[in-house]
C-alpha cells in the first residue's frame, strides 16, 4: 500500500507510531469470540416469525399450536414487552425500541418481527414458526419518499404529527418532522448572484454490508439478573434499549460485549436481544438468536432512500453568494433519518453567509433507517458537490480553485448554526492541488476525471477509564468502547504516551457494563476523541499518585518529586530516581495498589474534512465503470496510528464507491426486496476496486490532548460526486440518480445520443 503521510509527532514517543494491534493474534487465529460463539449449559435456540407484508393490520397471532409442540420450550410476541408510550403532542410512534422488536397491532414493513419461538435447535425453532398462525389484514403500502408525502398517500401511523407543525396535517401525516436552519438572507444572496442553477438528485435504499450478522444471547437468571452477550457498537446503549422494551431497571441487566464484525452504523438497535430476554425467562434456560442474512437485509436498519433539492448562486468571478436546499428522507418505518446529520454537512465545506435548509423526516414501509458511517452526509455531498462541479465548469474556473476561493474556516458559521473551530478544509484542498495525481495527465476515450469534498461532524460523549499497575510494571487498561477499527490500540497509545511506558506494557480490555462506568456509543467518529481524552486523564491520575508514592518513600515533599519520561525523580537530587517498573514492583510494601481513574463527557470535538480525485474509464456498449487510479485525502488532526487511519479512509471510500456505482435496495411493487443476499445486492469486490491510496492531512485538534479528530466517516461522503464528476468528464453526462450502474450509465448515454 502507498500513502502520503507526512510526520509530524517527533515530539511523541508512542503517538504517531504503527505498533501491533493488541487484538490481532486472537483474531487471525480465531480465538476472539464473536457474539454467535457463545453456548451456555442448556442453551436454546430462538427463531423469529417475520411479517411477509409490508403494511398490514394484525388481527389476531394464534400461538397455541407452537405452544404445545413438545420441542418447543417458549414463545414470545409484543405482548410480553412493556407497552409503548402513547402516541400524543409528545411521544410519536416507534419512539419506544419496542415497536420495532416486535410488531404491536400492524406490520410496517416485510420482515418486521411478529413472534419468536425457542427450541432445542435452530432447525426445529424455525420449523415450528409454521405454527403460529397469524391473519392479516392487508393495507395499501408506499416505498417511496416522494410518494410518502404526497396527499392521500397510505398513513402509516394513524394520528401522528409532524413534530415541529402539529397542526399541518390534522388527519394524519407520513412526515414525522420538519428541521429548518436560516442564515443571512437566501433571497437577497440569489439576487446579488449572477448565475443561479438549481438541480434534484434522488438516491436509493443501501445497507452497511457488515459481515456479521447480528446476533444475542440472553439467560435471565431466576433471581431477575439478566445477563445479555451481543455484538454491538455500545453494549450500554443495548442495556438501556433492554430496559425499556423489557419494562425493568438497568441494574438488572448486564451486558457482555464481544467482538464484533463490522457495524458502520447499522449495530446501534437492539434486534434480537430483547427477543432472546422473553425467551430465555419463559423458559428458565439460555437462548441464543442469529439472524440470517436476508433478516439482515430486510429486517435492520439500511440508510435512507433520499430526494434532494439544491440551489447555488454565484457571482461570475465565484463567490457563493446564496444556497438553499430541500431535503426528504426515508426514516422507514419509524421516525428517525439522519436529516440533522444532512443539514451539518451539506454546506459545511463553504462560507456561505446566506442559506436556508429545509429538511423532512418521511415513513415510509421499509425497514426502520439506521445509522450508516456519517449518516445522512454522503446524500448531502452528492446534491452539493456534483452542481459545484457544474457551477466551475460554466464559470471556467479550475474545481479546486473555486472550492478554495469559498472555503470554509475558522470563524465561520456553518449553515446548521455551529460556528468552525479548527477545520482543515483549505489543508485538504491544497494537499489537493499540490498532489501529483491532480496535474498527472490522462489519456484516453471514456476517461474522465473527477474532484470531490465531503465533511462529517464528529461526535463525543460519555466515557469511563481504568488504569491498574501491575506488579510487573506493565498497566492494565479497562474501557467502556467497543473496538471496531482498532480502538484498544489507539487508546492504549494514549496510556502509553501519557506513562512514557511501551505500549507493549499496556494491555486493553473493553469491560462489561458492570466492569466500567457508563461509556457512549462506537459511531459518530468518537472514540479516539472522548475514550482518547479519558485514557490520558487516567494514566495522568496514575502519574500523579506515583509522584505521590515516590515522595512517600523517599520522605520529600511531593512538589520536589515529578513524573517524566516512564520514571519518577527528585526535581534536584539526580541520586532520587525510579523507573515506572521499579516504583511499581514496590506498591505492594508502600501503600498498596496505584489505580488511575477518569471519567469524561468531554467538549470540542471538530468535524473531519476529506476530498476525492479519482480517474475512470467507461465501456459505453456495457456501461462499465473501471476505476483506474484513485486518491483519498482527509484531515484527521492527529494520526494517532497511522496505518489504522489508512485503514478508515480506505474502508470508508471502499463503501462510497459501492455506493455510488452498484448499490441499492430492490423492491417489487408489494415491497419485496428482490435482492436480499451478497450474491445479488452488488457491493464492490478486490476486483472492483483500485488501490485507494490515503493522504493524510494533519490540522490537530486544539481541543484534544493529543490533537485527535474523529476519521471514521467523512471519507464515505466524497467518492458519491466524485465518480458522478468523473463519469461527466468521461461522457459528457451529469448523472443525478444513484447508483449510477452499467444498465444507468448505458440509458443516459442512449439519452445524449438522441435514442
Amino acid at each position: 500500500m502507498t500513502s502520503t503521510f507526512t510526520d509530524r509527532t517527533a515530539a511523541y514517543k508512542v503517538i504517531g507510531t504503527r505498533p501491533i494491534r493488541h487484538d490481532g493474534v486472537d483474531k487471525v487465529t480465531g480465538r476472539a469470540k464473536y457474539g454467535a460463539d457463545i453456548n451456555l449449559p442448556g442453551l436454546l435456540h430462538g427463531k423469529v416469525l417475520r411479517s411477509p407484508h409490508a403494511h398490514a393490520r394484525i388481527k389476531s397471532i394464534d400461538t397455541s399450536r407452537a405452544e404445545s409442540h413438545p420441542d418447543v420450550k417458549a414463545v414470545a410476541t409484543s405482548a410480553d414487552l412493556a407497552p409503548s408510550p402513547a402516541v400524543g403532542k409528545d411521544v410519536v410512534p416507534g419512539q419506544n425500541t419496542s415497536d420495532n422488536v416486535m410488531a404491536r397491532g400492524k406490520v410496517l414493513y416485510r420482515g418486521h418481527a411478529v413472534a419468536a419461538i425457542a427450541a432445542a435447535s435452530p432447525d426445529v425453532a424455525e420449523e415450528a414458526l409454521s405454527l403460529i398462525d397469524v391473519e392479516y389484514q392487508v393495507l395499501p403500502a408506499v416505498f417511496d419518499v416522494e410518494d410518502a408525502m404526497k396527499p392521500g398517500a397510505p398513513i402509516l401511523h394513524e394520528g401522528m404529527k409532524t413534530a415541529s407543525e402539529p397542526e399541518a396535517a390534522p388527519n394524519g401525516t407520513n412526515v414525522a418532522d420538519h428541521e429548518q436552519y436560516r442564515l443571512g438572507d437566501p433571497e437577497k444572496g440569489f439576487a446579488e448572484a449572477d448565475i443561479v442553477l438549481e438541480r434534484e438528485y434522488r438516491t436509493k435504499t443501501v445497507h452497511q454490508g457488515y459481515i456479521e450478522p447480528q446476533n444475542g444471547t440472553a439467560w435471565w437468571a431466576p433471581d431477575g439478573q439478566l445477563t445479555v452477550w451481543s455484538s454491538s457498537q455500545g453494549h450500554f446503549g443495548i442495556r438501556e434499549q433492554l430496559a425499556k422494551v423489557l419494562g425493568t431497571s438497568v441494574s438488572t441487566i448486564k451486558v457482555v460485549p464481544m467482538e464484533i464484525g463490522g457495524g458502520f452504523g447499522g449495530k446501534l438497535q437492539a434486534y434480537l436481544e430483547p427477543v432472546a430476554a422473553v425467551l430465555s425467562k419463559k423458559s428458565g434456560r439460555p437462548v441464543k438468536m442469529t439472524m440470517s442474512r436476508i433478516e439482515v437485509l430486510e429486517a435492520t436498519g439500511p440508510t435512507c432512500g433520499s430526494y434532494v433539492r439544491v440551489k447555488i448562486g454565484v457571482t461570475n468571478d465565484g463567490r457563493i453568494t446564496g444556497a438553499q436546499a430541500y431535503f426528504a428522507f426515508e426514516a422507514g418505518a419509524f421516525p428517525g433519518s439522519p436529516v440533522g446529520g444532512a443539514a451539518a454537512a451539506i454546506f459545511a465545506p463553504y462560507n456561505i453567509a446566506n442559506v436556508q435548509l429545509d429538511g423532512y423526516d418521511v415513513v415510509d414501509n421499509k425497514p426502520r433507517t439506521g445509522a450508516y458511517r456519517a449518516p445522512g452526509a454522503p446524500i448531502a455531498a452528492l446534491a452539493v458537490e456534483t452542481l459545484v462541479d457544474e457551477i466551475a465548469e460554466r464559470l471556467g474556473m479550475d474545481p479546486i480553485e473555486f472550492r478554495l476561493l469559498n472555503a470554509a474556516r475558522e470563524g465561520d458559521r456553518r449553515a446548521d448554526g455551529v460556528m468552525n473551530d479548527r477545520i482543515g478544509a483549505v489543508e485538504v484542498l491544497e494537499a489537493v492541488k499540490s498532489h501529483p495525481h491532480y496535474s498527472a495527465p490522462l489519456n484516453g476515450k471514456n476517461r474522465g476525471r473527477g474532484v470531490a469534498l465531503g465533511f462529517c461532524r464528529n461526535n463525543s460523549g460519555m466515557s469511563s477509564v481504568v488504569v491498574n499497575v501491575l506488579a510487573d510494571g506493565k498497566v492494565s487498561l479497562v474501557e467502556g468502547s467497543v473496538d471496531i477499527g482498532g480502538s484498544r490500540t489507539v487508546i492504549a497509545q494514549h496510556v502509553a504516551e501519557v506513562l512514557g511506558i511501551p505500549i507493549e506494557d499496556v494491555i486493553p480490555q473493553v469491560a462489561d457494563t458492570e466492569m466500567v462506568g457508563f461509556t457512549s456509543i462506537t459511531g459518530g467518529s468518537g472514540v479516539a476523541f472522548k475514550t482518547g481524552w479519558t485514557a490520558y486523564e487516567a494514566a495522568r491520575d496514575v502519574a500523579g499518585q506515583m509522584v505521590r508514592r515516590a515522595s512517600r518513600i523517599w520522605e520529600v515533599p511531593e512538589d520536589q518529586v515529578e513524573f517524566q519520561d516512564g520514571a519518577v525523580q527528585h526535581t534536584t537530587d539526580p541520586e532520587l530516581r525510579m523507573t515506572f517498573k521499579e516504583l511499581a514492583g514496590m506498591l505492594g510494601g508502600t501503600g498498596g495498589p496505584i489505580v488511575g481513574r477518569a471519567s469524561l463527557n468531554p467538549p470540542g470535538s471538530v468535524g473531519s474534512y476529506t476530498a476525492n480525485i479519482v480517474d475512470l474509464e467507461v465501456d459505453p456498449e456495457t456501461g462499465k465503470v473501471d476505476l483506474l487510479r484513485y486518491t483519498a485525502f482527509q484531515d484527521v488532526g492527529r494520526a494517532i496510528h497511522p496505518s489504522y487511519v489508512e485503514g478508515q479512509i480506505q474502508g470508508g471510500t471502499a463503501q462510497g464507491i459501492g455506493w455510488a456505482l452498484t448499490e441499492e435496495y430492490v423492491m417489487s411493487d408489494d415491497g419485496h426486496m428482490m435482492n436480499s443476499s451478497f450474491l445479488d445486492y452488488r457491493m464492490p469486490t478486490s476486483l472492483d476496486l483500485p488501490m485507494i491510496e490515503p493522504v493524510i492531512v494533519e490540522v490537530p485538534n486544539p481541543n484534544h490532548p493529543f490533537g485527535v479528530k474523529g476519521v471514521g466517516e467523512a471519507n464515505i461522503c466524497p467518492p458519491l460526486p466524485a465518480i458522478a464528476n468523473a463519469l461527466y468528464d468521461a461522457i459528457g453526462v451529469r448523472f443525478h440518480r444513484l447508483p449510477m450502474s452499467p444498465e444507468a450509465v448505458v440509458r443516459a448515454l442512449h439519452e445524449k445520443n438522441g435514442g
